[in-house]
């Protein structure tokens, strides 16, 4: 169990959703429609991403691989390479710009938080007062920046994509050792959007059962299967991308949910927790009323006279069930009728002789 702000996470609470609308936003404009569209959908956060390009990238040149969609009806798509530098430009923001986001999300009753790649940026979500901070898939051996954010105390999400679980092993004990257990550990499966081969639902379980922390799962692929699979298998918090438009020509757009889906994704999510219910077979009273009117009972088969002992023979099975049950039959056969019974009776054990 860790906290969030005001929430827990947790075995026994309703699973934290995310929205991810850090690469799909061009503005403080467009990011605050997103965040205004995850609040209308009831999301519990909304997730950024603090990067400064000019300090992250040393080669303006390196290219990033990435499909976009072409269209709709066909999925018909295209794969697109750019500059990585291009592409993160395109999501920065102003110091002052981020404080105005931040303030927003708290008016429509979001927590916020980002991803960060320097130290000041995590001294900026402090001086926010984001109750969390993200460590990237790719910073996941980034030992200072792991350890500078550990030492805020904050709610820790280490997302985990192309590691080894041996390097989650040794950064989750160096979060630790910072004297910070607030961790959250992310299945990220990679890719732009993930291939189905890539997605590994399997490992949540076995991150459930190596570390006491709430397991979440960043989504890379379209639609919401994965996310209610990986809730099914035990993750405490989903991340999903959103975007106001699948088509836009830009990184992980094509694997986002637009503003038309994202109640449709909630409630999904919700609906699947009321189904998936208690460890225990429970049943209320109206349930076993009901059962009952369904299962069988031991009826006579013809009228018999008092004193006649029963057989196989004068016995059938008919609903509804709301008398002797056949799982009683063998103690009622050999009984002596303790008065006439009519055909088609439902016995009861008053109908025998003591």
């Amino acid at each position: 169990m860790v906290t969030f702000g005001s929430r827990k996470l947790g075995d026994d609470q309703p699973c934290f959703i995310t929205f991810e609308a850090g690469p799909t936003h061009d503005s403080l404009d467009s990011a605050k429609r997103l965040v205004a569209h995850a609040a209308k959908a009831k999301a519990d956060a909304v997730k950024f991403q603090i990067f400064d390009p000019d300090r992250l990238v040393a080669d303006r040149k390196q290219p990033f691989t990435y499909e976009v969609l072409i269209d709709r009806d066909s999925d018909r798509r295209e794969t697109v390479t750019e500059p990585l530098y291009d592409i993160l430009c395109r999501r920065c923001l102003t110091e002052e710009e981020w404080r105005a986001l931040k303030t927003y999300s708290d008016s429509l009753g979001l927590a916020f938080f980002a991803t960060v790649a320097f130290d000041d940026e995590v001294d900026f979500l402090e001086d926010l007062g984001c109750h969390s901070i993200k460590i990237a898939s790719a910073d996941v051996n980034h030992f200072p920046l792991i350890k500078r954010a550990a030492k805020s105390g904050l709610c820790l999400q280490l997302d985990t994509g192309n590691a080894t679980i041996g390097e989650i092993e040794v950064a989750v004990d160096l979060i630790r050792s910072e004297g910070n257990e607030n961790i959250i550990i992310h299945h990220c499966p990679s890719g732009y959007p993930a291939r189905l081969e890539s997605i590994n639902l399997r490992v949540i379980p076995t991150l459930k059962q190596m570390f006491p922390y709430p397991i979440a799962y960043s989504d890379h692929s379209p639609g919401w299967e994965m996310d209610i699979a990986a809730i099914a298998l035990g993750a405490n918090l989903v991340e999903k991308t959103i975007t106001e438009d699948r088509t836009t020509r830009s990184v992980e757009h094509i694997m986002s949910i637009e503003p038309a889906e994202m109640q449709a994704f909630m409630q999904s999510i919700r609906d699947l927790e009321t189904a998936m219910g208690a460890n225990r077979r429970m049943m209320t009273p109206v349930e076993a009323e009901k059962r009952m009117a369904l299962r069988r009972s031991v009826h006579v088969r013809r009228d018999l006279p008092a004193g006649h002992v029963l057989q196989p023979e004068d016995v059938d099975y008919r609903r509804p069930g709301f008398g002797l049950p056949p799982s009683e039959a063998e103690r009622l056969i050999g009984k002596s009728l303790a008065h006439p019974v009519t055909a088609g009776k439902a016995l009861s054990w008053s109908d025998t002789a003591a």
